[in-house]
């Protein structure tokens, strides 16, 4: 294990505090967790990067003219019912999505 030096504002200090003790940890524990978290998330999107530009378009629908045209079996179909979006209640509105990822 090393050490590190953190310096957070005090309101995201309270804010550690109050989940790490709902959630039965140390505020240390709860830091290490979402650094790991937050490392996976990036590791990945650069793994379907790379992924994704060594594809090619071609082979793509190679595999896919293989797949046969048919229905799926009845335990494997949508439910009828589909989901539909919510609409904003009066007063609140959505805040426009933000890239999480920060260059």
């Amino acid at each position: 294990m090393s050490t590190l030096s953190l310096r957070l504002p005090v309101s995201l200090h309270r804010h550690l505090r109050v989940l790490a003790e709902r959630e039965g940890i140390s505020i240390n524990q709860l830091i290490s967790s979402a650094v790991g978290e937050k490392i996976a998330a990036l590791d990945t999107l650069e793994y379907l990067q790379a992924r994704a530009r060594r594809g090619k378009r071609k082979a793509f629908e190679a595999v896919l003219a293989k797949v046969p045209d048919v229905e799926p079996p009845e335990f494997d179909r949508l439910p009828d019912k589909r989901v539909q979006p919510t609409k904003a209640r009066g007063g609140v509105k959505k805040r426009a999505k933000r890239s999480r990822l920060r260059g």
